[in-house]
């Protein structure tokens, strides 16, 4: 099964139909499923986790307690998410006055989906740093193979008494014997008035992806960097951890058509890229955070230049408003690919044979 515009590729896990794996085991379960845990310790106590493995090399973590937003991903053994220090806590802990101490990182972070950005004061209301949607639970509706996929689905309601009533509908698939992901996402306005409306998927990478052997690229029409410490900044280079670094982020005016933001370690031989369709997604900021016990880059895609928040896109006539019953959908792709063998391949790096992947302080 594949989305529109995407090429059906047929099913390999290890090398294997699906109908051929199906007579050597007893159940798929032995080399792809979705696993369904608690957790029983620690700052996660009780918060639910999923764990979809594909049978080719990608295991994820989804969160259901956390909007459904992805938690630590790896290929082929290799961690490529950054998780923060926070690490993954139970929503309970969420404090809308603090967002460090809750945010845990990950793939993915949808932040939204009314403000985005430093928190603000709008109409006599507090909207938090990147809002609350990544703080409300959502109900899981299905986990399961569906063909040849790894599929979760759920709804997840941000909802105020007075206020917004915003409905975001998660579709998150995998292909089995694959190293991609895609997440699919509806918001709807089910209140009875207009609604700003804003979303960034805070995706979240980290090392031995993220190394100064790391090599970044991104489809970008425009780029111009967002705050005094970016002026000057080479928006590609990504450098070993430096002690007094200070974070900078860069705002990519992205071509039309499909955005790709492109994460290649030639040390590493694996390549992660993120791809969107701009008609709904046409910003990308980038977040560098090189500090030591940091280390991240981030790659946002936004559907607004609006990382300053509701008020000032407002005034700068650029804050998205859905009408009362009004939808509007959302898709993000992570590919995973091996690196062809180069002729001066660094010793030790993972096998470099050929495998096709069948085929979100000022920022945090």
């Amino acid at each position: 099964m594949s989305a529109a515009g995407e090429r059906p590729e047929p099913v390999s896990i290890r090398g294997a139909s699906h109908a051929e794996v199906a007579r050597r085991v007893g159940s798929l379960a032995q080399v792809a499923r979705i696993e369904q845990v608690v957790e029983a310790d620690g700052p996660g106590r009780g918060a639910r986790r999923l764990r979809l493995v594909t049978g080719g090399g990608l295991e994820l973590d989804v969160l259901p307690d956390r909007a459904l937003d992805l938690g630590r991903l790896t290929v082929h053994g290799v961690p490529l998410a950054w998780v923060a220090p926070a690490g993954f806590s139970a929503p309970g802990l969420y404090r809308a006055d603090d967002f460090g101490t809750s945010f845990g990182g990950g793939l993915l972070v949808t932040c939204g989906l009314d403000h985005v950005g430093s928190p603000v004061v709008d109409g006599g209301r507090r909207f938090p740093q990147h809002g609350r949607l990544t703080s409300v639970p959502a109900s899981v509706e299905r986990a399961a193979v569906v063909g040849d996929e790894l599929v979760v689905e759920g709804v997840v309601r941000q909802a105020t008494l007075h206020e917004e009533n915003l409905v975001l509908r998660r579709r998150i698939r995998a292909g089995l014997g694959s190293t991609w992901v895609t997440v699919e996402d509806t918001v709807t306005n089910e209140g009875w008035r207009p609604e700003p409306h804003l979303v960034l998927y805070h995706a979240n990478l980290g090392w031995p992806l993220v190394s100064e052997s790391a090599e970044l690229d991104v489809s970008s029409a425009r780029v111009e960097p967002d705050g005094p410490d970016a002026v000057g900044d080479a928006w590609r280079e990504i450098v070993a951890p430096e002690a007094g670094y200070r974070q900078r982020v860069h705002r990519h005016d992205l071509a039309p058509g499909t955005g790709r933001a492109t994460v290649s370690n030639p040390e590493l031989g694996l390549r992660l890229t993120l791809s969107f369709p701009t008609a709904t997604l046409p910003v990308l900021y980038q977040w560098k955070m090189f500090a030591p016990g940091q280390n991240v880059l981030g790659l946002e895609p936004a559907n607004a230049p609006a990382i300053q928040g509701r008020v000032a896109a407002r005034e700068a006539g650029a804050l998205p408003v859905l009408a009362p019953g009004e939808s509007v959908s959302y898709r993000l792709r992570f590919d995973v690919d091996r690196l062809p063998a180069g002729p001066l391949s660094p010793p030790g790096r993972l096998p470099v044979e050929r495998r096709s992947s069948t085929v979100p302080p000022h920022h945090t």
